[in-house]
């Protein structure tokens, strides 16, 4: 029960890495107030979850209804102590040559602009309780390309170094500020991004899974829970020291080449070197 008597607020609560860190929480005894846009999903969490879960609908690209999410856990709770700014989806998958303005500013608004606000609507309550703790989702494709869309991997490199400069600013508050990069996580984004049915997201996660085998030391996908694990880290005591950073959760997905971890794979100096000398 890391978390008796704290209130944590969490956007994009409703499904995946949000919903896994929703129930994570509850288990440790944490008031829990989840931002959705997804009202019929959060009403419905409302009656199965108990009464210490709160929601209030909330589009994170409008910045009025962030703060009126932060408004609200402070009213409903007491204060807030932890702030998980987590809503996302993949956005537009256009190529740098080919998106508009228009799609562009909307993928900033909901992947960066939004952590910036969910970040500046709850620093005056967090400064009330004497401090607390923040965490950002940012993702693997935050670090190199072939990840994820241009518009997408730029804000998350953003949500990075929002992390850091936030961290800087409220540490004379006593409120540290982390990010989260996420790699193939089990979860209905990818789907979401191509606009799939139910059918086939199943389908796309069937063969997330079996991809992620293949491509990273970890021969899994990780799962909602790997990254809950991860944001109650930097949420609680224990990371009491540890401020304007961020943790890979992405099964080795970046330490290298396939050939580093893979024995079936040889390494380029093995490809080079002539028989007699390997």
């Amino acid at each position: 029960m890391r978390f008796e008597g704290k209130t944590v607020v969490i956007t994009g609560g409703s499904s995946g890495i949000g919903r896994g860190t929703v129930d994570l929480f509850l288990r440790e005894g944490a008031s829990v107030v989840m931002g959705d846009i997804d009202s019929d999903e959060g009403t419905a969490m409302m009656s199965a979850l108990g009464d210490k879960f709160y929601f209030q609908t909330c589009d994170v690209t409008q910045e009025d209804q962030v703060k009126a999410l932060m408004d609200y856990a402070a009213d409903k709770t007491g204060g807030i102590d932890i702030v998980f700014n987590n809503a996302g989806a993949g956005g537009p998958r256009d190529a740098i040559d080919e998106i508009s303005g228009d799609d562009w500013d909307f993928a900033m608004a909901l992947l960066l602009k939004s952590v910036a606000m969910g970040i500046r609507h709850a620093a005056p309550h967090l400064k009330k309780r004497g401090g607390g703790a923040i965490v950002n989702t940012a993702s693997v494709c935050a670090f190199q390309a072939g990840f994820g869309p241009i518009a997408y991997s730029t804000a998350k490199a953003g949500v990075l170094h929002l992390s850091k400069l936030a961290a800087a600013e409220l540490a004379q508050y006593h409120i540290r500020v982390n990010a989260i990069c996420p790699g193939f996580i089990q979860t209905n984004i990818f789907a979401t991004t191509l606009g799939a049915d139910e059918d086939e997201r199943n389908q796309i996660n069937a063969a997330l899974g079996q991809v992620a085998a293949g491509i990273q030391p970890v021969a899994r996908p990780g799962i909602p829970n790997d990254i809950a694990e991860t944001v109650a880290y930097f949420a609680s005591d224990a990371a009491g020291f540890v401020t304007g950073t961020h943790l890979l959760v992405d099964g080795g997905l970046l330490v290298g080449s396939q050939a580093s971890w893979d024995p079936e794979i040889p390494g380029m100096l093995d490809a080079l070197l002539p028989e007699s000398l390997k």
